[in-house]
């Protein structure tokens, strides 16, 4: 019997989800519930302003643990399923390096975050939080959080 929810999706908010937690984003839930216009999505809570960091860099890592994460588990990049993903990433790459470099800092950017989802315990919790969505569809950026920490300590 197979699982009621698509396991890729499942690791691809669960990438975004830990890439989240790991730079100190709040998320707020984790869904595979799909809807009109996402497979499955991954919410964030209201980010406290902290003037020495580099938002752009910490978005783009977070947008692009999606795709690294759902990549190192099927083994490829569902590039259009994450289009969403891409476009914003690409427009944030635009504005920090101008259309001509604007793709090649995107995969330097895509590089970066399948390095932070390859280390044991960022992984670990990968694979917890998408365990957990593929039981319940949903959940809650406590949980999320809890299972984070389970999968990194």
């Amino acid at each position: 019997m197979s699982p009621p929810y698509d396991e890729a999706t499942a690791y691809h908010e669960a990438g975004h989800a830990v890439l989240a937690l790991a730079l100190g984003r709040q998320v707020h839930a984790v869904s595979v519930l799909p809807n009109q216009k996402f497979a499955g999505t991954c919410a964030f809570r209201k980010a406290p302003y902290r003037p020495s960091e580099d938002w752009v860099e910490r978005e783009i890592l977070i947008a692009l643990g999606g795709v690294a994460a759902e990549a190192r588990h099927t083994g490829l990049h569902a590039w259009d399923a994450a289009g969403r993903d891409w476009d914003y990433v690409y427009g944030l790459a635009v504005d920090r390096a101008g259309e001509r470099r604007a793709e090649r800092l995107a995969l330097r950017y895509l590089s970066k975050a399948e390095h932070l989802l390859a280390k044991d315990e960022n992984w670990r919790a990968v694979e917890r939080i998408a365990q957990a969505l593929l039981q319940n569809g949903t959940i809650s950026g406590r949980a999320a959080r809890h299972l984070f920490e389970e999968g990194t300590s």
